[in-house]
């Protein structure tokens, strides 16, 4: 799994992927703090996080595509799965590797809480749950980046799919204000990645909601692995 971890975070660094998707994910996130903080002179970092969230929405899956259809289009998937490498252990290596240059970039945006943090007194417990609850939904951004990746060897339509699955998320979640059925509202919350991070938004550490993020990125991790067992017996 190292190996494969190695090898596929090199390659985020030695193609264009990696330096768009942190150049774009900077570009955007600085814009809207240099907009909502700097020009109104107010800690608005907990909006900058909400917003933070619905653009990996957007900018997650250029990070994802090419996890697995770079291989299927090099032909390379044949060596992996021929490896001695279980197809567990190449889908955690590949997943932990995409995680990884997530977490550099939401690193590289700490710079806006030394900002926020000379011009005023931010809320240590609020900025610690938003980036818990960025985390987590990263997770899962990512996991399901992965599944879409390893079901089609072209970049482009990996890129749409996990988009579009994104985008019913979000649809389903803002259906949640539309419905005034009782049992539809809860299953509508159960599912939503959105209306969990509100807990970690107000700087409560909520267990049940970081188990759901972890539960939903073992669900499409799952499904990749058995994408791969049966791509490697057929």
């Amino acid at each position: 799994m190292s190996a494969i971890y190695k090898r596929d975070l090199r390659a985020y660094f030695t193609s264009p992927v990696g330096y768009v998707f942190i150049a774009a994910f900077l570009f955007v996130m600085n814009l809207v703090f240099f907009l909502m903080n700097m020009l109104t002179g107010e800690n608005r970092l907990t909006t900058c996080y909400t917003i933070m969230l619905y653009a990996m929405m957007v900018l997650v899956p250029i990070l994802t595509m090419r996890t697995f259809s770079e291989d299927y289009k090099q032909k390379t998937d044949q060596l992996l799965l021929t490896s001695p490498v279980k197809p567990a252990g190449i889908v955690m290596g590949k997943f932990l590797a995409a995680y990884t240059v997530f977490v550099i970039t939401l690193a590289l945006m700490l710079v806006q809480v030394i900002i926020i943090a000379a011009m005023s007194t931010p809320n240590a417990a609020i900025i610690v749950g938003n980036y818990i609850a960025l985390l987590s939904a990263a997770a899962v951004y990512i996991s399901i980046g992965c599944f879409v990746s390893s079901l089609t060897e072209n970049q482009l339509v990996a890129n749409i799919a996990t988009l579009a699955i994104n985008v019913t998320l979000f649809l389903l979640d803002f259906a949640y204000d539309l419905v005034n059925v009782g049992w539809i509202k809860q299953i509508l919350y159960w599912i939503s990645i959105y209306r969990r991070f509100n807990t970690f938004y107000v700087g409560v550490f909520s267990v049940a909601d970081f188990v759901f993020y972890l539960c939903v990125s073992a669900v499409f991790l799952f499904l990749t692995v058995r994408v791969l067992e049966k791509k490697r017996w057929s």
